[in-house]
Protein backbone atom coordinates (compact mmCIF):
# COMPACT_ATOMS: atom_id res chain seq x y z
CA UNK A 1 0.00 0.00 0.00
CA UNK A 2 1.70 3.14 -1.03
CA UNK A 3 2.73 5.54 1.91
CA UNK A 4 0.79 9.11 1.94
CA UNK A 5 3.03 11.80 1.15
CA UNK A 6 3.44 13.69 4.21
CA UNK A 7 2.06 16.91 4.11
CA UNK A 8 3.82 20.23 5.36
CA UNK A 9 2.45 22.44 7.22
CA UNK A 10 2.06 25.90 5.17
CA UNK A 11 3.55 28.99 6.71
CA UNK A 12 1.34 31.70 6.85
CA UNK A 13 2.23 34.51 4.60
CA UNK A 14 4.36 37.37 5.92
CA UNK A 15 2.09 40.10 7.87
CA UNK A 16 3.02 43.54 6.01
CA UNK A 17 3.39 46.37 7.92
CA UNK A 18 0.66 48.62 7.14
CA UNK A 19 2.08 51.33 5.20
CA UNK A 20 2.38 55.21 6.91
CA UNK A 21 -0.44 57.68 5.58
CA UNK A 22 1.41 60.64 4.05
CA UNK A 23 2.14 63.42 6.52
CA UNK A 24 -0.90 66.06 5.09
CA UNK A 25 1.33 69.16 4.35
CA UNK A 26 -1.63 71.39 5.67
CA UNK A 27 -0.96 70.56 9.08
CA UNK A 28 3.11 70.33 8.72
CA UNK A 29 2.93 73.65 7.63
CA UNK A 30 0.73 74.74 10.23
CA UNK A 31 2.53 73.32 13.03
CA UNK A 32 5.78 74.63 11.56
CA UNK A 33 3.81 78.40 11.81
CA UNK A 34 3.11 77.71 15.21
CA UNK A 35 6.60 76.66 16.47
CA UNK A 36 8.46 79.55 14.59
CA UNK A 37 5.61 82.27 15.97
CA UNK A 38 6.33 80.71 19.53
CA UNK A 39 10.38 81.14 18.94
CA UNK A 40 10.10 84.31 17.46
CA UNK A 41 8.04 85.66 20.87
CA UNK A 42 10.58 83.71 23.31
CA UNK A 43 13.53 85.67 21.50
CA UNK A 44 11.87 88.77 21.13
CA UNK A 45 11.17 89.15 24.39
CA UNK A 46 14.66 87.77 25.82
CA UNK A 47 15.91 90.82 23.18
CA UNK A 48 13.48 93.21 24.90
CA UNK A 49 14.41 91.95 28.29
CA UNK A 50 18.02 91.60 28.51
CA UNK A 51 18.46 94.65 25.52
CA UNK A 52 19.98 92.27 23.59
CA UNK A 53 19.79 94.38 20.06
CA UNK A 54 19.26 98.12 19.81
CA UNK A 55 18.33 100.39 16.56
CA UNK A 56 21.36 100.39 14.08
CA UNK A 57 23.01 96.95 15.51
CA UNK A 58 25.06 95.04 12.84
CA UNK A 59 24.41 91.49 14.46
CA UNK A 60 26.97 89.13 13.66
CA UNK A 61 25.45 85.56 13.69
CA UNK A 62 27.80 83.00 14.52
CA UNK A 63 26.55 79.61 11.82
CA UNK A 64 28.43 76.62 12.73
CA UNK A 65 25.98 74.40 10.48
CA UNK A 66 24.18 72.75 13.77
CA UNK A 67 20.32 72.91 14.61
CA UNK A 68 20.75 76.18 17.15
CA UNK A 69 22.84 78.20 14.91
CA UNK A 70 20.38 77.87 12.11
CA UNK A 71 17.40 78.26 14.40
CA UNK A 72 19.10 81.48 15.88
CA UNK A 73 19.71 83.02 12.14
CA UNK A 74 16.23 82.15 10.83
CA UNK A 75 14.49 83.19 13.57
CA UNK A 76 16.30 87.21 13.88
CA UNK A 77 15.79 87.34 10.12
CA UNK A 78 12.13 86.62 10.80
CA UNK A 79 12.27 88.96 13.64
CA UNK A 80 14.56 92.13 11.80
CA UNK A 81 11.74 91.94 9.30
CA UNK A 82 9.07 93.04 12.21
CA UNK A 83 10.86 94.38 14.15
CA UNK A 84 9.86 98.84 14.97
CA UNK A 85 13.51 99.51 14.40
CA UNK A 86 16.22 98.77 12.04
CA UNK A 87 18.99 96.26 12.43
CA UNK A 88 21.26 94.58 10.16
CA UNK A 89 21.95 90.34 10.30
CA UNK A 90 25.33 88.90 8.73
CA UNK A 91 25.91 85.38 9.29
CA UNK A 92 29.50 84.40 9.44
CA UNK A 93 30.98 80.66 9.28
CA UNK A 94 34.03 79.46 10.22
CA UNK A 95 35.22 76.72 7.98
CA UNK A 96 38.19 74.82 10.35
CA UNK A 97 39.20 72.85 7.50
CA UNK A 98 37.99 69.81 9.02
CA UNK A 99 38.61 66.43 7.24
CA UNK A 100 35.16 65.53 4.79
CA UNK A 101 33.90 69.30 6.22
CA UNK A 102 31.26 69.86 3.60
CA UNK A 103 32.58 73.08 2.70
CA UNK A 104 29.77 73.76 0.11
CA UNK A 105 26.59 73.52 2.29
CA UNK A 106 26.47 76.55 3.88
CA UNK A 107 27.92 79.17 1.45
CA UNK A 108 24.81 77.25 -0.87
CA UNK A 109 22.35 77.84 1.24
CA UNK A 110 23.25 81.27 2.48
CA UNK A 111 23.71 82.65 -0.83
CA UNK A 112 20.44 80.59 -2.14
CA UNK A 113 18.23 83.03 0.53
CA UNK A 114 20.42 86.11 -0.57
CA UNK A 115 21.57 86.08 2.94
CA UNK A 116 24.26 88.26 3.81
CA UNK A 117 27.20 86.32 4.90
CA UNK A 118 31.39 85.98 5.17
CA UNK A 119 32.72 82.29 5.00
CA UNK A 120 36.07 82.29 6.84
CA UNK A 121 38.72 79.84 6.27
CA UNK A 122 41.35 79.15 8.95
CA UNK A 123 42.82 75.93 9.54
CA UNK A 124 42.50 75.78 13.46
CA UNK A 125 41.84 71.93 13.17
CA UNK A 126 45.97 71.16 12.19
CA UNK A 127 46.78 73.36 15.21
CA UNK A 128 44.57 71.48 17.23
CA UNK A 129 45.41 67.74 16.25
CA UNK A 130 49.26 69.03 16.59
CA UNK A 131 49.21 70.45 20.33
CA UNK A 132 46.64 67.91 21.60
CA UNK A 133 48.04 64.56 22.24
CA UNK A 134 45.91 61.47 21.05
CA UNK A 135 42.61 60.99 23.39
CA UNK A 136 42.88 64.52 24.82
CA UNK A 137 40.35 67.04 24.95
CA UNK A 138 39.75 68.96 22.25
CA UNK A 139 37.42 71.52 23.20
CA UNK A 140 38.72 74.29 25.19
CA UNK A 141 42.07 74.60 22.68
CA UNK A 142 39.20 74.70 19.53
CA UNK A 143 36.75 77.16 21.49
CA UNK A 144 40.16 79.76 21.80
CA UNK A 145 41.11 79.64 18.41
CA UNK A 146 37.58 79.89 16.74
CA UNK A 147 36.81 82.47 19.65
CA UNK A 148 40.17 84.79 18.36
CA UNK A 149 39.21 84.22 15.16
CA UNK A 150 35.25 85.10 14.73
CA UNK A 151 36.37 88.28 17.08
CA UNK A 152 38.69 88.79 14.39
CA UNK A 153 35.82 88.98 11.54
CA UNK A 154 33.79 91.15 13.71
CA UNK A 155 36.25 93.93 14.11
CA UNK A 156 36.60 93.63 10.24
CA UNK A 157 32.84 93.65 9.76
CA UNK A 158 32.40 96.62 12.13
CA UNK A 159 29.38 94.06 14.36
CA UNK A 160 28.42 95.69 17.40
CA UNK A 161 26.58 92.68 18.58
CA UNK A 162 28.28 88.94 18.15
CA UNK A 163 25.16 86.51 18.25
CA UNK A 164 25.85 82.92 19.44
CA UNK A 165 23.63 80.14 19.68
CA UNK A 166 23.34 78.59 23.42
CA UNK A 167 20.00 78.11 24.42
CA UNK A 168 18.30 77.66 27.63
CA UNK A 169 19.41 73.82 28.32
CA UNK A 170 22.85 75.18 27.70
CA UNK A 171 22.71 77.80 30.29
CA UNK A 172 21.08 75.24 32.45
CA UNK A 173 23.34 72.67 31.64
CA UNK A 174 26.45 75.56 32.29
CA UNK A 175 25.15 76.05 35.95
CA UNK A 176 25.60 73.06 37.26
CA UNK A 177 28.94 72.61 35.90
CA UNK A 178 30.21 75.34 37.41
CA UNK A 179 28.39 74.25 40.10
CA UNK A 180 29.95 70.90 40.72
CA UNK A 181 33.18 71.05 38.87
CA UNK A 182 34.09 74.90 39.50
CA UNK A 183 32.29 75.21 42.98
CA UNK A 184 31.01 78.70 40.86
CA UNK A 185 27.32 80.15 41.13
CA UNK A 186 28.01 80.92 36.79
CA UNK A 187 26.48 80.64 34.17
CA UNK A 188 26.23 81.38 30.76
CA UNK A 189 24.28 84.92 30.78
CA UNK A 190 22.61 86.36 27.69
CA UNK A 191 24.66 89.18 27.29
CA UNK A 192 28.20 90.20 28.07
CA UNK A 193 31.26 92.11 27.08
CA UNK A 194 33.77 89.72 25.53
CA UNK A 195 37.03 88.80 26.65
CA UNK A 196 39.28 91.05 24.91
CA UNK A 197 36.83 93.94 25.77
CA UNK A 198 36.13 95.19 22.52
CA UNK A 199 32.82 93.17 21.49
CA UNK A 200 29.05 92.80 23.50
CA UNK A 201 28.04 88.87 22.93
CA UNK A 202 24.73 87.95 23.13
CA UNK A 203 22.29 84.62 23.39
CA UNK A 204 18.80 85.73 22.39
CA UNK A 205 18.18 81.78 22.65
CA UNK A 206 18.03 82.15 26.00
CA UNK A 207 15.08 81.25 26.35
CA UNK A 208 14.07 78.64 23.90
CA UNK A 209 14.10 74.97 24.61
CA UNK A 210 16.63 72.77 23.16
CA UNK A 211 13.93 70.38 21.67
CA UNK A 212 12.12 72.70 20.42
CA UNK A 213 15.27 74.15 17.92
CA UNK A 214 15.75 70.27 17.27
CA UNK A 215 12.16 69.89 16.22
CA UNK A 216 12.25 73.40 14.14
CA UNK A 217 15.17 72.06 12.49
CA UNK A 218 13.51 69.05 11.38
CA UNK A 219 10.50 70.82 10.17
CA UNK A 220 11.94 73.50 7.83
CA UNK A 221 14.79 71.25 6.98
CA UNK A 222 18.06 72.85 7.35
CA UNK A 223 21.15 71.01 6.00
CA UNK A 224 22.67 70.22 9.27
CA UNK A 225 26.47 69.78 9.56
CA UNK A 226 27.81 67.50 12.54
CA UNK A 227 30.78 68.38 14.50
CA UNK A 228 33.30 65.83 13.68
CA UNK A 229 36.31 67.52 15.13
CA UNK A 230 35.12 66.59 18.52
CA UNK A 231 32.04 64.87 18.01
CA UNK A 232 33.63 61.28 18.72
CA UNK A 233 34.60 62.76 22.46
CA UNK A 234 32.98 61.73 25.69
CA UNK A 235 32.40 65.56 27.34
CA UNK A 236 31.67 63.15 30.32
CA UNK A 237 30.91 65.82 32.71
CA UNK A 238 28.18 67.60 30.62
CA UNK A 239 26.80 64.10 29.30
CA UNK A 240 26.20 63.61 33.01
CA UNK A 241 24.37 66.48 33.66
CA UNK A 242 22.34 66.29 30.50
CA UNK A 243 20.78 62.88 31.69
CA UNK A 244 20.65 64.27 35.36
CA UNK A 245 18.44 67.13 34.30
CA UNK A 246 16.41 65.07 31.95
CA UNK A 247 15.82 62.48 34.77
CA UNK A 248 14.58 65.26 37.16
CA UNK A 249 12.31 66.68 34.05
CA UNK A 250 11.08 63.16 34.35
CA UNK A 251 10.69 61.89 37.96
CA UNK A 252 9.95 65.62 39.02
CA UNK A 253 8.21 67.26 36.66
CA UNK A 254 8.38 71.17 36.37
CA UNK A 255 11.92 70.91 38.38
CA UNK A 256 14.61 71.77 35.85
CA UNK A 257 12.22 74.75 35.09
CA UNK A 258 11.75 76.14 38.68
CA UNK A 259 15.79 75.91 38.56
CA UNK A 260 15.98 77.99 35.49
CA UNK A 261 13.18 80.71 36.89
CA UNK A 262 15.83 80.70 39.69
CA UNK A 263 18.40 81.96 38.08
CA UNK A 264 17.03 85.61 37.37
CA UNK A 265 15.26 85.40 40.93
CA UNK A 266 19.09 85.86 42.95
CA UNK A 267 19.16 86.73 46.74
CA UNK A 268 22.45 88.37 47.45
CA UNK A 269 21.46 89.37 51.09
CA UNK A 270 20.70 85.31 51.32
CA UNK A 271 23.82 83.51 50.18
CA UNK A 272 27.50 84.40 51.02
CA UNK A 273 29.32 86.27 48.63
CA UNK A 274 30.73 89.36 50.62
CA UNK A 275 31.40 91.25 47.29
CA UNK A 276 27.57 91.03 46.43
CA UNK A 277 26.68 91.78 49.55
CA UNK A 278 27.96 93.94 52.86
CA UNK A 279 27.42 91.28 55.85
CA UNK A 280 29.44 93.84 57.90
CA UNK A 281 27.20 96.73 57.90
CA UNK A 282 23.93 94.21 58.93
CA UNK A 283 22.27 95.78 61.99
CA UNK A 284 19.33 95.67 63.75
CA UNK A 285 17.05 98.36 62.92
CA UNK A 286 14.23 98.03 65.38
CA UNK A 287 11.54 98.25 62.51
CA UNK A 288 9.57 95.37 60.10
CA UNK A 289 11.87 94.76 57.51
CA UNK A 290 9.54 92.78 54.42
CA UNK A 291 12.81 90.90 53.12
CA UNK A 292 14.06 90.00 56.35
CA UNK A 293 14.57 86.69 57.55
CA UNK A 294 12.53 84.01 58.93
CA UNK A 295 15.91 82.36 60.63
CA UNK A 296 14.41 79.52 62.58
CA UNK A 297 11.10 78.80 60.32
CA UNK A 298 10.64 76.85 57.18
CA UNK A 299 10.49 79.19 54.45
CA UNK A 300 6.92 79.11 53.26
CA UNK A 301 8.12 79.76 49.33
CA UNK A 302 10.36 76.12 49.57
CA UNK A 303 7.33 74.03 51.91
CA UNK A 304 4.15 75.17 48.88
CA UNK A 305 7.12 74.26 46.16
CA UNK A 306 7.90 71.30 47.80
CA UNK A 307 4.34 70.32 48.34
CA UNK A 308 3.40 71.07 45.11
CA UNK A 309 6.48 68.78 43.59
CA UNK A 310 5.10 66.39 46.02
CA UNK A 311 1.60 65.90 44.98
CA UNK A 312 2.55 65.63 41.21
CA UNK A 313 4.73 62.35 42.13
CA UNK A 314 2.09 61.01 44.71
CA UNK A 315 4.16 61.82 47.99
CA UNK A 316 3.25 63.85 50.58
CA UNK A 317 6.67 65.27 52.48
CA UNK A 318 6.11 66.57 55.99
CA UNK A 319 8.31 68.61 57.40
CA UNK A 320 9.67 68.34 60.87
CA UNK A 321 7.96 70.21 63.60
CA UNK A 322 10.04 72.82 65.42
CA UNK A 323 11.03 71.52 68.80
CA UNK A 324 10.98 73.99 71.99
Amino acid sequence: MPSTPTQRPTSAPPATSPVPAARDPRKALFEANKLKKRLRRQVGEAIGDYELIAPGDRVMVCVSGGKDSFGLLDILLSLKDRAPFGFEVIAVNLDQKQPDFPADVLPRYLADRGIAHRIVEQDTYSVVKRVIPEGGTMCSLCSRLRRGALYRVATELRATKIALGHHRDDILATFFLNLFFGGKLKTMPPKLVSDDGRHVVIRPLAYVRERDLARYADLAQFPLIPCNLCGSQEHLQRKQVAAMLREWERTHPGRTESIYNALAKVVPSHLMDRALYDFAAVRATGHAEPDGDIGFDVDPDIEQAVDAEAAAVGTRVAFPAESD
